[in-house]
């Protein structure tokens, strides 16, 4: 009998050690918190975009005519106040395999690499060149049509989203999806980046406040995200003090039990 109780005990302080999740790793830009603000955000964050194949551009052309502009539109000024996903997939103007987006009237025009400001004094020279005039009063507006980006893994709601914004950082975006669980890593938490040549990645220590000066901090569009899980997920011990404590004293009652039915035969 001593040697059970023995054993139980062992089993409770291994469970303790290894099953319980510390505070601190569940707490955002916690650690190095106090040197914030000593801490730079990196200049890439403040860098204009490039264009990348598969973004999606909204392209905005007004004149003191409207008639003028419409044949320049895909589908004509709806005026309608409201800019969804499913309206900009189909409204905007996606960026080829080759690096062109494709307007009525102009046709192909090459914009990756640039900027979208570069984009729409490129559109607005063109325009004044070879169909308007200086008194038309030419207005060409070029904005990325939103950030979209993909979260997988350890998170309150997976999928793909659209924020029309144009910066974003990975905690808002977290935020946007539900949250990380107690049996999510965040110490763990990656980024994979489409790049002109293939695909980067970086693991972000989201407890460490010195992440803000990563330049996966302020996501891209089409970014990935994955969140891994925490070890203590797949063992199935518990993930807190009151959860270990449940599940020793589900285990005490079954060797328990077990134990009684063995000295009973």
């Amino acid at each position: 009998m001593k040697f059970f109780i023995k054993t139980i005990k062992i089993i409770f302080i291994f469970q303790l050690l290894t099953s319980c999740v510390p505070f601190k790793d569940t707490l955002y830009l916690e650690k190095n918190k106090d040197k914030v603000a000593d801490i730079e955000i990196n200049a890439d964050a403040y860098k204009p975009y490039r264009l990348q194949v598969d973004d999606i551009l909204s392209v905005e052309i007004k004149s003191n005519n409207h008639k003028d502009v419409e044949v320049f539109s895909k589908t004509g000024d709806k005026n309608s106040g409201v800019v969804n996903q499913d309206q900009l997939y189909f409204d905007g103007y996606q960026i080829d395999g080759f690096g062109n987006i494709r307007i009525p009237v102009i046709g192909l025009v090459n914009v990756q690499g640039q900027t979208v400001e570069e984009v729409g004094k490129l559109l607005e020279k063109k325009l004044l060149e070879e169909y308007f005039t200086p008194a038309s009063n030419l207005f060409v507006n070029v904005k990325l049509a939103g950030i979209r980006y993909t979260i997988n893994g350890e998170i309150g709601s997976t999928g793909t989203r659209t924020v029309f914004q144009d910066k974003l950082n990975i905690l808002e975006a977290i935020a946007n999806s539900g949250d990380i669980p107690i049996t999510g890593n965040k110490k763990e938490v990656v980024v994979m980046r489409k790049i002109p040549t293939g695909y980067q990645s970086e693991t972000l220590d989201l407890t460490d406040a010195n992440v803000i000066n990563s330049p996966y901090f302020y996501l891209k569009p089409n970014d990935y995200i994955y969140v891994k899980p925490l070890k203590q997920k797949s063992t199935g011990l518990g993930l807190n003090g009151l959860q270990t404590l449940t599940t020793v004293i589900s285990l005490f009652g079954i060797i328990t039990t077990t134990y009684l039915l063995v000295k009973s035969l």
